[in-house]
């Protein structure tokens, strides 16, 4: 499994899916911006308010997945993360996705207590390409 092609493929895609479980335990999916910030396929940023259903959501559960696709004219390409998600309220990481566009979401800016930062951590994945599909662990 080439990690390094999963990457520049998910570097592509300009929406990610991320899927929270409720308290009732379904999960639920939403269409998010994509990632700000990534380190490998460990680790993902995600901008977000801190008042969203989906924040408390992960506060409750932690465990989570994030999904990225490309639907061409023939080739479908997918590719799922599972790991957990993290609500990060401190203000270095705040700062550090900030972008300055934001202040349409967050009318006090980077301070602003509504806005908080997703942080997800993959410890596994899934490929899909061409009728195939290969599972993968991320260290």
């Amino acid at each position: 499994m080439d990690l390094k092609k999963i990457e520049n493929f998910i570097d592509k895609r300009k929406v990610a899916f991320i899927c929270s479980i409720d308290n009732e335990n379904y999960p639920n999916i939403k269409a998010m911006l994509k990632p700000r910030k990534r380190n490998e396929l460990k680790e993902f940023y995600f901008s977000t308010n801190t008042s969203s259903v989906k924040v408390s959501q992960y506060k409750n559960n932690p465990n989570a997945s994030i999904y990225f696709y490309h639907k061409g004219i023939i080739k479908y390409v997918g590719v799922m993360l599972k790991g957990k998600m993290e609500v990060l309220t401190d203000q270095k990481i705040k700062n550090t996705i900030w972008q300055k566009k934001d202040i349409i979401f967050y009318k006090k800016g980077v301070t602003d207590p509504d806005y908080c930062v997703l942080k997800f951590t993959a410890t596994s994945g899934r490929y899909y390409c061409d009728l195939k599909t290969e599972n993968f662990v991320i260290k």
